[in-house]
C-alpha cells in the first residue's frame, strides 16, 4: 500500500510540474500576444488606431525590347518544350535518386532473412 501511495504522490507532482509549465507557457505567450498588438498600434495604449496603409496594385509586367505581348504560338511552343523536359527529366531521375540498387536489400537483417526463409520453407512438426 506504501508503494501505491508513493506512486500516486509521483503521478501528482508530475501532472503538476506538466500543467504548471504550460500555464506559464500561456501566461507568456498571451504576454507576447499584447505587447505585439500594442507596437502594431504605434506604441499606443489607449486603443486608438494607426492610419490604414495605402492599398498598392501590382504593376504591369512588359518585356524589355519588346512591342508588347508575345506571340501565343511561341508562348505555347515553349510552354511544351518545358513540360517534355520536365517529363524526361522525371524519367531518367528515378535511378539517380534511388538511396539503394534494386535488389540490394534482399537481406537488409537478420530478422527479414529469417522470416524469409519460413515464407519458403513448407511446414514440418517438431518431434
Amino acid at each position: 500500500m506504501a508503494d501505491l501511495g508513493f506512486g500516486l504522490q509521483i503521478t501528482v507532482l508530475g501532472m503538476g510540474i506538466v500543467f504548471g509549465v504550460l500555464l506559464l507557457l500561456w501566461g507568456l505567450l498571451t504576454l507576447a500576444l499584447r505587447f505585439e498588438s500594442r507596437q502594431a498600434r504605434g506604441g499606443r495604449g489607449d486603443g486608438a488606431r494607426a492610419p490604414e496603409a495605402a492599398v498598392v496594385t501590382p504593376g504591369v509586367v512588359r518585356l524589355v525590347g519588346g512591342p508588347g505581348d508575345p506571340d501565343p504560338a511561341l508562348v505555347a511552343a515553349v510552354t511544351i518544350a518545358v513540360l517534355r523536359h520536365t517529363e524526361a527529366l522525371r524519367l531518367q531521375a528515378a535511378p539517380s535518386m534511388r538511396s539503394y540498387w534494386p535488389g540490394s536489400l534482399l537481406f537488409a537483417s537478420r530478422w527479414v532473412a529469417a522470416g524469409r526463409t519460413r515464407q519458403g520453407q513448407s511446414w514440418r512438426r517438431r518431434r
